[in-house]
C-alpha cells in the first residue's frame, strides 16, 4: 500500500500545476492561431513565433476549430481530477455545475462571434474575452466539485430510525396452544408484514403500557377469543367490568360445541346482583388443611392492607393473619364446613371474646394459633390484644355489606375450573371505584382458584389478569414457575414495572419479571423502558462519520453493537406500536424472537362484531328483600353457633372448662 507522504502530495501537486499549464498555454496557441491578423496588427507576431507556430500546425492540432479547443478541455479536466481544496459542507453539486454548464456553454459557443460583421480586433476582443470567461468558470467550477464532501451525513434520519430495525419473524408458527398476532414493521425504509407467535404461553405472557397504549384491544382481547377458540377453559379477571367480560361471552357463544365438554360461563360482579353467579371461595371440599385457611387468611388481609406486603414478618402483621386462620379453620372444621364461608367468618370475628375464645379453644388443630391471645385475654393485656385482633376485624369490617353476603355465602360453583368433566369460563369483574375492597375478595378467588387449577391430569387452561397489581396473589411467582407442565397459561396485564414494585414490593415483583418467558410492551418510560431495552439486547448498527479539515476529509464507517430497542424509543411508542419477545420451545426454535412493530387490528371487522354482542345474560331475578334476609341470616347463624356451643359446653362437665367468663 503506497504511503500517502509529504514528498509524493508535493510532487502530485506540481504534475497538476505542470497540466494545468499546458492548458492554458494551448488556449494561448489557440487564440494565437485562430486571431492571427489581430495579433498582427497589435504587432505580437515575430519569424521565431511563426516557425513554432508553423510546427505545431503540422501536428494537427488546428485540422479542426473545435480540436485544439477539446485538447485544451482536456489538460483542464486532468489537472482537476487530483485538485484538492477546503472541504465545506454547506456547498453542493448544483452550484458546481451551474459553473461548469456556463463555463461550457460560453465557451465553445464564443466561436459564434467569428460571423459577426464587425472589425477583426473587436471580434478577436470578445471572443478571447468570452471563451477565456467560459474556461475560468469551467476551472471555477472543477474546483468546487472538489471541494464538495461526496459522502454526507444522513440527515434525513435524525432519529437514527432506519439504522435501528432488524429483521423479525415473518412466518405463522401455529399449535393447539399458540397466540399469533399479526403486525408490520420497517427493515431499511421497507414495510414488511410480520407475525407475533407466542407458541408456548404456558411460560408466561406480560403485556405492559401506559394507559390508551392498547394492551386490551390489541393484545388480551386476542389471548381470549384465540384460547377459547382452542378449547381451553379460562378465568378473566376483569377490571373495568364487562369489558373482557363481554368479549369471552360472545366468543364462548360461538364456539362452545367445539369443546370435547362444553364449558359453562359464570360470573362474579359485585355491582350487579342479578347477573353474577354466587360462589364460596372457602368452599370447605377444597380446603384439606390448615395450611389453606392460612393461605386465604393471609391473601384476604394483605389484599386489604397492601402496605403490610413489605412488613411480612412482622409481629402485628403475623398475629391478625394468624388469628383470622384459627377462625376459618375453625368453621371449617364445625359441622363439615357447613358454615364455612367469608361472610360468616366476618360475622364471628366481631363476637365477644368470652364466646369467641371458648368456642375457638375446643378445636386441637388451632390451639396452637390462638394460645397467645387468650393468654392475653387472660392475663389481661388488652392494649395488646386489641392490638393484634382489632387491625384484622377492622380490615374484615369493610367486607360487611348485604351485597358482597349475598355473592360469597352461595355455591353455584366450585372453582376448579379446568376440571375435564366440568370446564368453565369464569369473569370476576371489579370496580375502579372500589378497588380496594372488591380486589381484596377477588384476591382470595383467584388465590382459592390457582390452588385447584395448578395440578396434574386438568384441561388446559387460560389465566387473565388485566390490570394485575390491583389483586394480590402470594405465590404467584410460583405459579409461574410450576404451572407450565400442568398446562396453565397466564396473562398479566400491568401498565408499569413500578406498579408492581409498589402493590407486590420489590422483590417479589422483580422475581415476576423475570421469569416471565413472553413480554408484548407498549409504550412504558423510566426504569421499566431502560430494563426492556436491556432485555431486547444489541444489534450491529452502522457507524459514519467525517472530519474536514483546511486540505481534505476525512470519512470513517463502522459497525457497533448498540441497542436494537432503545429506551427513547419505548418511551415513545404510538398507540398499537409494540416491542417484545417471545419464548420458543425445544420442537419450534425462532431465531428472531425480539419484534418492534405494529400490531394489525381489522377495525372495521371488530366494530361490527362489538355492535353484534349480545349482553350477559340475567342469572336471576332479584330484590333487595332476599338480599337482605341472606344478610340477616348470616348473622342469625353465627348466634345461633355461640348460643348452641355455649350451652352443649355448659351441659357437659368435661367439656365446661373450655369457657372462659371474666
Amino acid at each position: 500500500m503506497a504511503m500517502q507522504t509529504g514528498e509524493n502530495e508535493q510532487a502530485l501537486r506540481k504534475i497538476l500545476d505542470m497540466t494545468r499549464f499546458i492548458s492554458i498555454l494551448l488556449l494561448v496557441i489557440h487564440f494565437h492561431y485562430y486571431c492571427y491578423a489581430a495579433f498582427k496588427e497589435w504587432q505580437l507576431v515575430s519569424h521565431f513565433s511563426d516557425t513554432i507556430l508553423g510546427n505545431i500546425l503540422n501536428t494537427g492540432l488546428f485540422s479542426n476549430f473545435y480540436k485544439s479547443k477539446l485538447f485544451v478541455l482536456g489538460f483542464l479536466i486532468i489537472s482537476l481530477i487530483g485538485a484538492k481544496g477546503k472541504k465545506d459542507e454547506k456547498l453542493n453539486y448544483k452550484s458546481a455545475l451551474a459553473y461548469i454548464i456556463t463555463g461550457i456553454v460560453l465557451y465553445f459557443i464564443s466561436s459564434l462571434f467569428f460571423y459577426l460583421k464587425m472589425e477583426v480586433i473587436q471580434i478577436t476582443l470578445i471572443y478571447i474575452t468570452t471563451t477565456s470567461v467560459g474556461y475560468l468558470l469551467m476551472l471555477s467550477g472543477g474546483t468546487l466539485l472538489s471541494r464538495i464532501i461526496k459522502s454526507k451525513l444522513n440527515h434525513k434520519d435524525i432519529f437514527n430510525k432506519e439504522n435501528e430495525t432488524f429483521p423479525q419473524e415473518e412466518r405463522l408458527l401455529e399449535n393447539e396452544y399458540s397466540i399469533n398476532l399479526p403486525a408490520r414493521y420497517y427493515l431499511k425504509n421497507k414495510l414488511k408484514n410480520s407475525w407475533i407467535n407466542i407458541i408456548n404461553p404456558f411460560r408466561a405472557l406480560m403485556v405492559l403500557g401506559t394507559p390508551g397504549s392498547g394492551k386490551s384491544y390489541f393484545v388480551i382481547r386476542h389471548v381470549i377469543t384465540q384460547h377459547i377458540r382452542k378449547g381451553f377453559s379460562m378465568f378473566i379477571y376483569d377490571f373495568k367490568f364487562d369489558d373482557l367480560s363481554k368479549i369471552a361471552y360472545n366468543t364462548w357463544l360461538q364456539y362452545k360445541h367445539i369443546y370435547p365438554v362444553p364449558p359453562r360461563f359464570y360470573v362474579i360482579n359485585f355491582d350487579d346482583l342479578s347477573r353474577t353467579h354466587r360462589c364460596n371461595p372457602l368452599e370447605p371440599s377444597a380446603m384439606t388443611d390448615i395450611t389453606d385457611a392460612a393461605e386465604s387468611a393471609r391473601t384476604i388481609l394483605l389484599g386489604l392492607n397492601r402496605e403490610w406486603i413489605k412488613r411480612q414478618g412482622d409481629f402485628f402483621v403475623e398475629s391478625p393473619i394468624n388469628f383470622l386462620t384459627a377462625i376459618i379453620w375453625y368453621l371449617r372444621k364445625y359441622k363439615g364446613g357447613e358454615f364455612c364461608t367469608l361472610p360468616h367468618v366476618i360475622e364471628l370475628m366481631q363476637a365477644d371474646y368470652d364466646s369467641l375464645f371458648t368456642l375457638l379453644r375446643t378445636e386441637k388443630e388451632i390451639e396452637v394459633l390462638i394460645n397467645p391471645f387468650v393468654n392475653a385475654y387472660l392475663n389481661d393485656v388488652m392494649e395488646q390484644l386489641e392490638g393484634q385482633i382489632a387491625s384484622a376485624k377492622i380490615a374484615m369490617a369493610r367486607l360487611s355489606s348485604p351485597q358482597l353476603y349475598y355473592v360469597l355465602s352461595g355455591n353455584d360453583f366450585n372453582l376448579d375450573i379446568n376440571n375435564t368433566d366440568e370446564p368453565k369460563i369464569v369473569c370476576m369483574g371489579n370496580n375502579p371505584q372500589k378497588i380496594q375492597i372488591y380486589g381484596a375478595v377477588l384476591s382470595l378467588y383467584v388465590s382459592r382458584l390457582i390452588k385447584q387449577v395448578n395440578k396434574k391430569g386438568k384441561q388446559k387452561s387460560s389465566l387473565i389478569f388485566d390490570e394485575f397489581p390491583t389483586i394480590y396473589l402470594n405465590n404467584m411467582d410460583s405459579l409461574i414457575a410450576t404451572a407450565r407442565s400442568n398446562k396453565v397459561a397466564t396473562c398479566l396485564g400491568i401498565q408499569d414495572f413500578s406498579q408492581l414494585r409498589k402493590d407486590y414490593g420489590r422483590e417479589q415483583a422483580d422475581v415476576i419479571m423475570n421469569i416471565t418467558g413472553n413480554i408484548i410492551s407498549g409504550q412504558v418510560t423510566g426504569d421499566t423502558a431502560k430494563q426492556l431495552s436491556e432485555r431486547f439486547g444489541k444489534i450491529m448498527q452502522d457507524r459514519e462519520s467525517v472530519s474536514i479539515n483546511s486540505g481534505d476529509t476525512s470519512i470513517s464507517r463502522s459497525k457497533q453493537l448498540e441497542s436494537a430497542v432503545p429506551p427513547s424509543k419505548i418511551s415513545s411508542l404510538s398507540s398499537g406500536e409494540f416491542v417484545g419477545m417471545v419464548a420458543d420451545d425445544p420442537d419450534c426454535k425462532i431465531e428472531l424472537k425480539t419484534f418492534h412493530c405494529e400490531l394489525l387490528n381489522d377495525h372495521e371487522a371488530l366494530k361490527r362484531e362489538q355492535e353484534n354482542y349480545k349482553d350477559i345474560a340475567v342469572i336471576r331475578k332479584l330484590d333487595n328483600t332476599i338480599v337482605q334476609r341472606n344478610y340477616l341470616q348470616v348473622k342469625q347463624d353465627i348466634q345461633d353457633i355461640i348460643h348452641s356451643e355455649m350451652e352443649r359446653l355448659l351441659n357437659d362437665p368435661g367439656l365446661k372448662y373450655f369457657v372462659l367468663k371474666k
